[in-house]
């Protein structure tokens, strides 16, 4: 070896000496490409749950909030001073009884997958609802869908109570909701949501094992909640009779002023009826929400219009009860219409609706209190039918051929065969509503018999069911006469307090 090649030499191996450390010093430094991504992927996934799982319980309180205080302070004001503390009750009793329920085995057989008509009891007892995701939302924990729907089967018999408002016994009336929840509420769940339902609107296919026979679409509950509700809050008017003095003595509300917060909470909390049904936040909670709120709006102003040219007066009651009946028309259609199609579908649900309550329900003499059956059975019945008209698959690509392509959803996009689907799944919601809700007040009423008597229902279901009053008028003050002399207001009798309407 020549001098030149002893300096080539010593040259390389100085060279890799210095290269070696840098190397090694790289390698340890920091991950490799595919492990970054891997952990950017990660984390992605990470951030998505985390956002879409604040967005569900976000929801699942929002939807709470109908029920108490919306629904308790809407309801609790169209009826009269002596009866607004149990009217309101109604609704906190739901709140208690369907969450005991729900826990023990009603999401099980409404969310457990099963028959077409059931789900099994796998999840009695909550058994094996925990932190992971399910079937049905891959992004956000069992759990938090499970306490979201429980949200949905608290408020549904909660509004066939506006039917009965001030004549239903309170125990007759938990026992009754204890088996319509039962009976009527998780089995029709089942079919339309479950995993498997008869109704359910997915696709029956190897990767989602959701989807049934009749592909009805029902985005939030047209079906489930409204239509159920509705028709069964008619079985319950009817089976009840109507209420004394009616319908010649006023049965004026005791407190718009009531109600109309209550329907303003309605509106807000009904964001998360539907935009929450998206189970993400996503675009399609976007589309949900603004086309819920633009129904809401459109149906306020075609009631108060409709109201306006019968009665020559825009009233109140009129435009806070047409905003309630252009969400429950939008509920079913929230998540596969366009903005535009939500106005249309709540200026006809609100029109639709002040004619039920305003002349068809005076031409038939049925006595619903608080118009729960014009206002969701009606209403639920008009939505799930114009959603069959309006779905459209750029919203919501919910049909799709065998290489993934998008299907026409609803009739307007040439899917003729929807509104079948739509009227088919109607008519199941009618039928079980109907029958279950006679079945169930016949046992009822021979346990514990469902209608006050008529001392009771006089004097009122504030003192009679509750002993307490909505309102006290006894002021606890000590007044100075003219002539120097004490004067205490005396307090009211009960009896007195009886008669106040």
């Amino acid at each position: 070896m020549n001098k030149l090649q002893r300096k080539w030499v010593f040259l390389c191996s100085l060279v890799c000496s210095l290269i070696t450390p840098v190397i090694a010093l790289a390698q340890a430094a920091g991950p490799s490409v595919d492990d970054r991504l891997k952990a950017l992927e990660t984390a992605t996934k990470s951030a998505q749950s985390a956002g879409d799982n604040a967005w569900m319980l976000t929801s699942a309180a929002l939807v709470l909030l109908m029920t108490g205080p919306g629904l308790a302070l809407f309801y609790g004001g169209l009826v009269r001073k002596k009866n607004v503390l149990a009217t309101m009750m109604q609704s906190f009793a739901m709140m208690m009884l369907v969450t005991v329920i729900w826990a023990i085995y009603g999401y099980s057989i409404a969310f457990g997958d099963g028959t077409p008509f059931f789900g099994k009891l796998g999840y009695l007892f909550l058994n094996g609802v925990g932190a992971d995701p399910s079937v049905y939302a891959s992004t956000i924990p069992h759990q938090t869908f499970m306490v979201y729907q429980l949200m949905f089967a608290i408020i549904t018999p909660a509004l066939i109570t506006g039917a009965f408002a001030e004549r239903m016994k309170f125990s007759a009336m938990l026992l009754f909701m204890a088996l319509w929840a039962t009976i009527v509420y998780f089995p029709l769940a089942h079919m339309v949501w479950g995993d498997g339902g008869f109704l359910n609107a997915a696709l029956n296919t190897k990767s989602n094992p959701l989807g049934g026979k009749i592909p009805a679409l029902d985005f939030a509950g047209g079906t489930v909640v409204h239509i159920s509700s509705g028709f069964s809050a008619l079985v319950c008017a009817l089976y009840l009779g109507k209420r004394i003095g009616f319908p010649k003595t006023p049965f004026a509300p005791h407190s718009l002023v009531l109600s109309f917060i209550g329907a303003c909470l309605l509106w807000v909390g009904w964001f998360g009826f539907n935009a929450g049904s998206a189970l993400a936040a996503n675009s399609l909670a976007t589309s949900a929400f603004v086309a819920t709120h633009f129904a809401a709006a459109a149906a306020a102003l075609g009631w108060m219009i409709a109201e306006w040219v019968r009665q020559g007066k825009p009233t109140v009651l009129g435009a806070i009860s047409g905003s309630v009946a252009g969400l429950v028309g939008i509920t079913p259609a929230s998540g596969f219409v366009t903005p535009m199609a939500g106005l249309i579908i709540g200026f006809v649900t609100g029109v639709v609706c002040f004619v039920m309550v305003a002349e068809v329900k005076k031409l038939l003499g049925y006595d619903d209190s608080l118009d729960a059956f014009g206002v969701h059975g009606i209403g639920g019945t008009a939505g799930a039918l114009l959603t069959g008209v309006f779905a459209n698959s750029a919203v919501n690509a919910i049909f799709k051929d065998s290489s993934g392509n998008p299907l026409p959803s609803g009739l307007l996009e040439g899917n003729s065969r929807q509104l079948m689907n739509q009227l088919i799944a109607v008519a199941i919601s009618i039928a079980l509503a109907v029958v279950g809700t006679f079945v169930i007040l016949k046992v009822v009423d021979l346990i514990l018999g469902v209608r006050v008597e008529g001392e009771d229902e006089t004097m009122g279901l504030d003192l009679s069911q509750h002993g307490e009053d909505g309102y006290n008028y006894d002021l606890d003050l000590v007044t100075t006469g003219s002539f120097g002399g004490e004067i205490s207001p005396s307090p009211v009798p009960g009896t007195a307090r009886a008669v106040e309407q």
